[in-house]
């Protein structure tokens, strides 16, 4: 259950986190989304990839980028601190109770999700790109790899699916077998659906790295068990494989056009030499005795017409030769005539070009073209044409043969012979192949002429990189359709003759590794060091050589550093401390071995002393302990004093630990005062760690401004200031004393801390009443049948009582008892002391009595001196049914409450009071239920939410 939770919460989070990793969306680079490429060998790729490109016109390119999912696997993999980051970044995107810890977040859950979410994977892709673990060149390459694959096949060729070609990196990989299973399983962000296209063109091609140096060996960076460089550098592993290889020279028709006319230069500079056919366009310039060009075209029978001058043969003379008959001929007609003949338009000739190539057929091509610019018009070879081996026939006889490794590794073009009309091109079936890979410069998969020995084939290859092991070289063989086997031919000393001569087979598979990805030779320096990094190692080396001063370490370094070693045989790890201070004067310089790592921590990385500062100052806060650091210089840190701080006097709270099983504290007084402004010693105070001070508020600074508000009838409503401990009365003579409209004894108080006070138990009523269980408001003496419609009743009133509660929000009404004459109550009880923020309204004579609740006729009843609260009620109409006549209460114009309960509060009969102006007769609800306590609930709220009509009438 735990572990469906988590997946489940982990989908909701990825989600989330989608809007944190496109913090680096503008990084995001245009790119197509790759298809992988059918089991066929790169030939036939290249063919799929010029016949969609005719329709690249009818798609747009995808405006985002993302790497495959084996693809970002393997760079999390590699670097566990790229994993940790993106873990903590979908943590911090989920808030509140269902937020999740990083450390909940597994490694296996991020690579589900990689995999079954493709906006995850460009997320990440860009966040990869925005830190730097991945470049442009490196998504170029990364992402042709999935339709430029090319494995091995059954029959010994090199076919073979993607499915496969995946799970084998995956295993080398290290992956889970899970993961690797979701990988394979065609999901939709590795293999589109069927029928799916994609737009492709010359940038579908990985771009070949021009700035590359010493290249470095591909390899597999497992996760280190300690953050420690030396660890990661040897958790790594060298692939058996450098992965899927394509046939060399395949991308030399990547480009082709599917129109041979779009190869067939017709209009271009030709030699004296070139041989006229019929087709070919000449222009005539002629001058001397008079000037004219004139434009001719060979015919089919070899014949040019010149005016004058009838038909010459010309088909088969060189340019040269024929520009010479021309002038002969044209001079028997035209005295002094110079010519200048020239080539104005190519002829086309019609050759044939089959065998194994992409478009067998019949092509019309510039009589300049050479066979492997009519092999280019036709294709390239298909997926089983040869490479090596291109043959010219006229009729049966062999011109020649052409060698398109010749080319391609060396730039030579066959000039031997030329092509002319009806000329047959055949391209045969492929000849031997070996595959190599590893530490080569171009691995790829090469077809054999007359290479036998591995030399040839590395030749070809362009020799090993400087980063190949020679002592690991394996061949995988196919022994002649029986059975696989293995060889190594690695190199030793006494038998340096063994590589170059080994003997190379069809079908082998030839795979160089490199030398280990890292220096046996190094230390490494970490922490609060100028330059960290890796260090190079020499026998004798001793701690003192990587520090030497104190302008090797940042500012403030810790007094402890470490040594982190790695024991040999195993290599586990062993921690030596040192002191750095030691060090630098020469003490303590301890040897260091191969892949030690030297640790200097800054004063405030791990567990570092502060003190705090509160109170009236600007900055209050934490605040690192320097050494010797005083109060005053903490308070100076602290942006100083503000202007309501008390400077006399500060406190200093200490704290030590006992026997490290218990604290103490200890309270002193610092005066700060002397310390800060008048720089004195004696009064300052050095600071320990954990010190806090406490800078105090002078008294009364909260006062400053205290003012009360008085509106109605008074003679001059607005505010007063006052001065602490003034009254009531003092601030009610200042506005000039009541107006003879005024009603005192209807005046409201309004005070905040009641406000607050009132809301709270407002709250906390709404609360219990809320809560309070449906059956202990039952009566106990009903039938069963008649619960369910007493229950209903109940909460039907609850519903109601909780309604006017809720809509009527606290007043902080504070109850007076004042009257017109100021001086009858000044100086008594009723003369309450004022508080900053009372508002005091004082309403005129209302001139009527309230009548509400439980009544036929709830209403305003115009007031009669002497008469009762009975005598208001029945001109109300009197009680209605649902009404509680035992329990209705009377609240005064002033807010007081004249209520009955059970004698407890008065002993006459509320009905008999005699009212006054403003004064609110309430006749309450009957309250539904026998529980005591769920009556006393129901009564209090009623009474609660029937106050604020006589804060009403007096105008809140």
């Amino acid at each position: 259950m735990t572990s469906q939770w988590r997946k489940t919460h982990f989908r909701a989070l990825v989600s989330s986190a989608a809007a944190t990793l496109c913090l680096f969306s503008s990084i995001v680079i245009a790119q197509t989304v790759p298809r992988p490429s059918t089991p066929s060998s790169p030939a036939t790729d290249t063919a799929d990839r010029s016949s969609r490109s005719e329709n690249s016109d009818d798609f747009e390119p995808s405006t985002q980028v993302a790497l495959s999912a084996s693809q970002i696997i393997s760079i999390l993999q590699s670097r566990p601190e790229v994993m940790i980051e993106i873990k903590d970044l979908l943590a911090q995107t989920q808030h509140g109770d269902n937020a999740a810890g990083a450390d909940s977040i597994t490694d296996e859950m991020v690579y589900s999700q990689i995999v079954s979410d493709k906006n995850l994977r460009q997320n990440i892709t860009i966040f990869l790109r925005a830190r730097g673990y991945v470049n442009d060149d490196d998504l170029q390459r990364g992402l042709a790899q999935n339709h430029n694959s090319l494995e091995r096949s059954d029959s010994g060729g090199f076919g073979g699916s993607n499915a496969e070609s995946l799970q084998m990196a995956q295993t080398a990989h290290g992956f889970d077998p899970q993961v690797a299973n979701l990988l394979t399983d065609g999901n939709a962000g590795l293999r589109p659906p069927v029928g799916s296209q994609r737009r492709e063109d010359a940038s579908d091609q990985p771009d070949r790295d021009t700035n590359s140096g010493i290249s470095e060996p591909q390899v597999l960076r497992r996760p280190a068990p300690y953050n420690l460089a030396s660890l990661r550098d040897l958790y790594t592993q060298i692939p058996d494989s450098s992965g899927p290889l394509k046939r060399f020279g395949s991308e030399a028709f990547v480009h082709r056009d599917k129109s041979p006319a779009g190869f067939a230069p017709l209009d271009v500079p030709v030699g004296p030499d070139y041989v006229l056919g019929p087709g070919d366009g000449l222009t005539i310039d002629l001058w001397g005795g008079f000037s004219q060009t004139l434009s001719r075209v060979v015919g089919a029978d070899g014949h040019l017409t010149l005016p004058e001058a009838g038909d010459v043969q010309v088909a088969g003379l060189t340019l040269e030769k024929a520009q010479g008959l021309v002038q002969e001929t044209l001079k028997k007609q035209y005295r002094s005539v110079q010519v200048s003949v020239s080539l104005s338009r190519l002829r086309t000739i019609r050759i044939y070009v089959v065998g194994d190539v992409q478009r067998p057929g019949a092509y019309e091509i510039s009589s300049l073209a050479s066979p492997l610019t009519a092999l280019y018009a036709a294709g390239g070879p298909s997926a089983v044409g040869s490479l090596r081996i291109l043959k010219h026939y006229r009729g049966k006889q062999l011109i020649g043969t052409v060698d398109l490794y010749d080319f391609l590794l060396r730039g030579m073009r066959e000039t031997e012979h030329r092509i002319e009309a009806g000329d047959t091109l055949i391209v045969p079936p492929t000849g031997p192949q070996v595959a190599i890979s590893g530490a080569v410069k171009r691995p790829a998969i090469y077809e054999l002429k007359e290479e036998t020995n591995l030399a040839a084939v590395l030749e070809d290859a362009g020799r090993i990189t400087v980063a190949a092991s020679l002592e690991h070289i394996s061949v995988e063989r196919i022994d002649a359709n029986q059975l696989r086997e293995t060889i190594s031919i690695g190199t030793i000393a006494k038998d340096q003759k063994a590589v170059p001569e080994f003997e190379v087979k069809d079908g082998d598979r030839i795979h160089i590794a490199p030398i280990a990805p890292y220096s046996e030779r190094i230390v490494y320096l970490e922490g609060h060091v100028v330059r960290p990094g890796r260090h190079p190692y020499h026998n004798g080396m001793r701690l003192s050589e990587l520090l030497t001063s104190y302008k090797d370490l940042l500012p403030e370094p810790a007094a402890q550093g470490e040594i982190v070693r790695l024991v040999p045989p195993d290599l586990h790890v062993q921690t030596i401390d040192f002191n750095v201070p030691d060090v630098l004067i020469g003490n303590g310089n301890l040897p260091l071995q191969p892949f030690d790592t030297v640790r200097v921590l800054g004063r405030y990385d791990v567990d570092a002393p502060k003190v705090e500062i509160r109170g009236e100052v600007v900055r209050a806060g934490s605040y690192p302990l320097s050494e010797g650091m005083t109060a005053a210089q903490l308070v100076r840190m602290a942006g100083g004093f503000k202007r309501d701080a008390l400077v006399e006097t500060a406190d200093l709270i200490s704290y030590r630990v006992v026997n490290g099983t218990k604290i103490e504290s200890q309270r002193s007084d610092v005066r700060i005062g002397d310390a800060v402004d008048r720089g004195d010693a004696a009064a300052d105070r050095e600071l320990k760690a954990g010190d806090v001070i406490t800078i105090h508020q002078i008294t009364g600074w909260n006062d400053i401004g205290a003012s009360i508000t008085i509106e109605g009838e008074v003679a001059h409503p607005g505010s007063y200031g006052f001065q602490e401990g003034e009254r009531l009365s003092d601030v009610l003579r200042r506005t000039g004393g009541f107006r003879e409209t005024a009603y005192p004894a209807g005046a409201v108080l309004v005070r905040e801390q009641v406000r607050e006070l009132e809301e709270k138990s407002r709250v906390e009523l709404i609360r219990q009443i809320e809560t309070s269980a449906a059956a202990a408001r039952l009566s106990s003496n009903i039938t069963s049948a008649d619960q369910s419609g007493q229950a209903q009743m109940i909460q039907q009133q609850q519903e109601q009582i909780l309604s006017r509660l809720k809509s009527q929000p606290a007043t902080g009404r504070l109850v007076i008892h004042i009257s017109s004459d100021i001086d009858k109550w000044a100086g008594t009880s009723a003369d309450i002391e004022v508080r900053s923020g009372d508002v005091l309204r004082i309403p005129k004579r209302p001139g009527f009595v309230l009548v509400s609740g439980q009544v036929y006729n709830a209403s305003a009843i115009t007031f009669t001196p002497g008469k009762t609260a009975g005598w208001y009620l029945q001109h109300a109409g009197g009680a209605t049914t649902a009404a509680n006549r035992k329990e209705v209460f009377v609240i005064r114009a002033n807010g007081s409450v004249v209520g009955r309960r059970s004698g407890e509060w008065y002993d006459h009969d509320v009905l008999s009071t005699h009212l006054e102006p403003g004064d609110v007769v309430v006749v309450p609800q009957k309250i539904i239920g026998a529980s005591l306590l769920w009556r006393n609930l129901l009564s209090t709220a009623q009474i609660a939410s029937s106050i604020a009509i006589t804060a009403a009438v007096a105008g809140i």
